[in-house]
């Protein structure tokens, strides 16, 4: 289970931080707990450049994964700090990330009263329309005159506070397995099993029955994912071993939720590229997981070139290249005979691959990553000088502004 708990301030010293530390210890046999700072946030603004959210998208990321959430507060002036108020700004501005997430507050200070009035604060807070969290009521952890309840090391040692943290953490981690219980049929439900499992597609080219469909998709060698036309993440597929480790807790965000923010430019260029009848396909060959893989966008059209959306296909190439590398097209495909150094040239016409209309030639000009994508779109226009013409990538390769850190559909990390 993993546990995400955010120091309620941006002070350089505070008990609280302390508290989650103990926490993060205490209770490791029983959870993943992450302590998490505050403090690199920007004041919460809904000016504020996107290139300055950085941070705020981490955050909200770190959310999204968590099974449960922690706000330990303290109480300046009788209420809830600002920096944690605008934390919680950012986590509900636009975003769900909060929505149903199982909270639990707890709080640390000087006075004898600890943060009552804060926790009551924060309580009403995070049981707002905008936020929305799975609260559990009555597990209050009350933790007054800070400086005598911890050790010099951070140990919780009033064995009264103690019992009460151990009782209170008990109750939230059950009530966190109630609702991993529910989304894990859901789950199952929408991702192993279908809902109505007779029911039949009929293509032109054939017919094929729901569940085909989905063990189609769990079994071709590449993962897809699409964002769809109102630039929405909208599905992906159950492929095993995913290269992009894929979310549901993702499905429905939009393409600012799912990227980091320096790249949502350059993710929108694509899509926009794509819906303007500009470009088909882009391409991209790079190193993933220490092995080679080839993303390949595709901008989705109905059969009337009405955008739809946009698909990404990734995949490792590593079999394939290793085929080329040991000789496997040395012979010839139709009779087996070796293709000796003597043979008469074939004539340009025969140099063209019949299946994929892409060049065997072997010219450094050509873009070897993208003639199997040559054949579903037509080529991209040049718009400069260092892009490719036949996908619209750029000779390195990539069409992020950050090759090694930004999936341009989703935004995770391809390290």
């Amino acid at each position: 289970m993993k546990i995400l708990a955010l120091v309620g301030t941006n002070a350089d010293f505070s008990y609280n931080r302390i508290l989650l530390k103990f926490m993060k210890k205490h209770f490791r046999q029983m959870a993943e707990i992450e302590v998490s700072e505050i403090s690199q946030l920007p004041a919460f603004g809904v000016d504020v450049p996107l290139e300055e959210q950085t941070e705020v998208w981490k955050l909200k990321q770190k959310v999204k994964e968590a099974d449960g959430v922690i706000f330990s507060t303290p109480e300046y002036d009788h209420g809830v700090p600002a920096a944690l108020k605008s934390a919680v700004e950012w986590l509900s501005y636009h975003t769900k990330v909060l929505e149903h997430k199982p909270a639990m507050v707890v709080g640390v200070s000087y006075g004898r009263q600890a943060s009552a009035r804060s926790q009551v604060q924060m309580r009403q807070i995070l049981i707002s329309p905008d936020c929305d969290t799975n609260l559990l009521p009555g597990n209050e952890v009350l933790i007054g005159n800070a400086s005598h309840s911890f050790s010099k090391d951070g140990r919780l040692i009033d064995p009264e506070m103690r019992d009460n943290l151990e009782k209170c953490f008990t109750n939230f981690v059950e009530y966190i397995q109630i609702f991993e219980n529910v989304n894990k049929e859901g789950l199952n439900m929408s991702v192993k099993q279908l809902s109505i499992s007779d029911a039949y597609i009929n293509f032109p080219t054939g017919r094929l029955s729901l569940k085909e469909v989905q063990q189609i998709f769990s079994t071709i060698p590449f993962e897809i994912d699409l964002i769809d036309s109102t630039d929405h993440f909208a599905w992906y597929s159950d492929k095993p071993n995913r290269e992009h480790v894929r979310n549901v807790a993702s499905l429905g965000e939009t393409v600012q939720e799912c990227h980091p923010p320096f790249a949502v430019p350059t993710v929108m260029k694509i899509i926009n590229s794509f819906r303007n009848g500009e470009k088909d396909v882009v391409t991209r060959p790079l190193w993933m997981k220490g092995h080679r893989s080839l993303i390949q966008y595709y901008a989705l059209r109905d059969v009337d070139g009405h955008y739809l959306g946009t698909i990404e296909f990734t995949g490792s190439v590593e079999y394939i290249l290793n085929l080329f590398e040991n000789g496997a097209w040395d012979t010839d495909g139709t009779t087996g005979a070796s293709k000796h150094d003597d043979a008469p040239a074939a004539p340009a016409e025969d140099a063209v691959d019949a299946s994929t209309g892409a060049s065997e030639s072997g010219d450094d000009s050509a873009d070897a990553t993208s003639s199997a994508a040559a054949t579903v779109a037509p080529a991209a226009p040049v718009e400069d000088d260092d892009t490719d013409g036949t996908t619209g990538a750029s000779d390195s390769g990539s069409v992020d502004a950050n090759d090694e850190e930004a999936d341009a559909t989703t935004g995770a990390s391809e390290n």
